[in-house]
């Protein structure tokens, strides 16, 4: 199948990589080689990447030891039949991350989206790996099966030094101090329902919004990589939320 000319399949592949919250891990057996596959929770990093923690007394963190190669099954969990919802596999091998910044940034991005983890992060079994996408089949519909090269769905960070020291900051600004605004976000650019949105988290191509279950992702008009631009953006983007909404 072909994909209709109206289709953009990297978009779209961002965008569940984005919202997806949980995904079925399939990882190696070692020495048998079987499949298997687990539910797992997700969180994204700043370029798009799924973000894992989870526990080495789990069969499936053994298997990633023995075998980093896994895939990742995400999907829109739309209502009805699941088959009619948009899905990305993803192919790619699963590093642990290690005692320095590296981890510090998966924890942060994770507990942002998952703050019940908060619980058992700290425990001495459990750690965080990052899935380094190799590739990814897309399925969307009918004419729209695609698969796809990482530069086509991850997010280029390679600039955005300076935006991402400054997120945790830029987040927290917002949770506090403007939800309203985050509101008519969602409310006048996403068409979703009135509910107590948050951020949690952003990067050079949007941001990212939850309230309780539901997430949703807020593109850019243009890329960003620094604070300033940051700002300049999301008052924006207030400006036309608020025009939209007749304030």
């Amino acid at each position: 199948m072909q994909p209709t000319v109206d289709f953009d399949a990297g978009k779209l592949a961002r965008s569940l990589l984005r919202r997806s919250r949980q995904g079925a891990l399939a990882t190696l057996v070692p020495g048998s080689g079987d499949p298997y596959c687990s539910l797992v929770n997700v969180a994204s990093h700043a370029d798009g990447s799924p973000i894992l923690l989870i526990s080495r007394l789990a069969l499936h963190t053994k298997n990633i030891l023995g075998d980093s190669r896994v895939s990742l099954m995400l999907d829109e969990r739309a209502a009805g039949d699941p088959l009619e919802g948009s899905r990305i596999m993803l192919a790619g091998r699963a590093e642990e991350a290690g005692e320095d910044q590296a981890v510090d940034i998966l924890r942060r991005r994770y507990l942002n989206v998952h703050p019940s983890a908060e619980a058992f992060v700290n425990f001495k079994d459990f750690s965080f790996f990052r899935i380094r996408p190799l590739g990814a089949h897309l399925v969307a519909g009918f004419g729209r099966i695609v698969d796809l090269k990482p530069e086509r769905f991850l997010t280029d960070i390679s600039d955005a030094g300076a935006l991402l020291e400054a997120e945790q900051g830029a987040i927290d600004h917002m949770n506090a101090d403007h939800r309203e605004t985050m509101n008519l976000y969602a409310t006048k650019l996403l068409g979703a329902d009135t509910a107590d949105w948050r951020c949690t988290g952003c990067d050079p191509e949007g941001i990212d919004l939850v309230a309780g279950a539901t997430t949703l992702r807020l593109d850019f008009p243009r890329r960003i990589v620094t604070p300033v631009a940051l700002r300049h953006i999301l008052k924006e983007l207030a400006d036309q939320a608020r025009t939209a909404a007749g304030i």
